[in-house]
């Protein structure tokens, strides 16, 4: 019998969705009996913590990316050198660690200083284009990060292939030679709870952009006749508390937790991130998404699913709760409860078995 490998996974802190679509892969890997290592910073490297205690855990350099409430794109290139000097930072340690711990494998999620040509490194990722603006900066960037991703063995899309797919031109209509479509990677299992919820809002994403979205949600509500509960999103704090008395606030819950939340929501309220897609394609909820200002990749993901009827959708200087209850109930919902099933069983095995 072959001696387990020791696979280090490193999702990028950049909101908590790099890290929540981790948590599938990190299961699958210690069902299939493999030794898991896990590297990241900040939120990301904590939310893991919490969900796998019994694993050994390293710390990368945050990017440490800070998201003005304007100007953003001036901003964004403003901290470009600092970025690039993370990533270069966090190649170089680790080119030690492989030495040091015995690394077999590395896993990065849109980390990218994570490859080394001592082990085999994958990538995950669902943008192969980077939408922006002015269109140019979003060409030049989406060439410079394929030439990052083709630095790895494989290029692993969260998704499937073909035209019923969840990342719509993000993923698709372009090829590198090392991508594979590896399905829908969710923390989340389908189940049916009895109704507790009128609304379940999950918040995430940079400061302080993430805390403007909480307030405006909490000055909505406030006077709205519905049962709410507000998962902050920050799993350094342990609190909960009822701002009102219809209005439930808790600072983080683990997968468990939140799936049992989500079952028992009747709408979810949230980012249109695209591990949060995943999630909520599986449990065919109603869901109203409302896409972080300034992120063209989560307005495109946004209107993508709104076109299909999956969810409603607005952008967040027009958010109106009280018309969103009413418009979500308009959507069809998703129909992926069964998609890549089984996909990423197969991947893991064939990729393991091939070092």
């Amino acid at each position: 019998m072959k001696s387990p490998k020791r696979i280090l996974i490193a999702p990028l802190n950049w909101g908590l969705g790099h890290a929540t679509r981790c948590i599938p892969i990190i299961r699958e890997l210690l069902r299939q009996g493999q030794e898991v290592w896990i590297a990241s910073d900040g939120r990301a490297l904590e939310l893991l913590r919490h969900e796998f205690p019994q694993l050994p855990t390293l710390e990368l350099p945050a990017y440490d990316v800070r998201y003005p409430r304007k100007r953003l794109l001036y901003f964004l290139i403003l901290q470009m050198p600092k970025v690039l000097l993370a990533i270069v930072r966090e190649h170089r340690i680790l080119q030690g660690w492989i030495d040091e711990h015995r690394i077999d494998a590395v896993i990065s999620d849109n980390r990218l200083g994570c490859f080394s040509k001592k082990v085999p490194c994958a990538v995950i990722s669902h943008q192969l284009s980077i939408f922006t603006r002015p269109a140019i900066v979003g060409k030049v960037a989406t060439f410079l990060h394929r030439l990052i991703l083709r630095r790895y063995d494989s290029c692993w899309i969260p998704d499937l292939e073909g035209p019923d797919n969840l990342s719509g031109d993000l993923a698709h209509g372009m090829k590198l030679p090392n991508m594979k479509y590896i399905g829908l990677l969710t923390r989340i299992e389908p189940g049916e709870l009895p109704e507790r919820y009128d609304l379940l809002t999950i918040l995430s994403g940079p400061e302080p952009l993430r805390s403007d979205w909480e307030h405006l949600i909490l000055e909505q509500v406030a006077n709205l006749p519905y049962r709410v509960l507000i998962v902050q999103g920050k799993p350094e704090k342990q609190e909960h508390y009822f701002p009102y008395p219809h209005v439930e606030v808790c600072s983080f819950m683990d997968s468990k937790e939140l799936n049992k939340a989500i079952l028992e929501s009747r709408v979810i309220l949230s980012r249109s991130g695209y591990s949060t897609i995943m999630d909520l394609a599986v449990l065919n909820k109603k869901a109203i998404l409302v896409p972080t200002p300034g992120q063209p990749e989560q307005e495109y993901l946004a209107l993508y699913g709104y076109r299909k009827g999956w969810y409603y959708t607005q952008l967040q200087e027009d958010f109106d709760l009280e018309k969103g209850m009413e418009e979500v109930e308009k959507s069809q919902g998703f129909n992926f409860k069964e998609a890549g099933s089984g996909r990423l069983e197969q991947v893991l095995k064939e990729w393991v078995k091939s070092d």
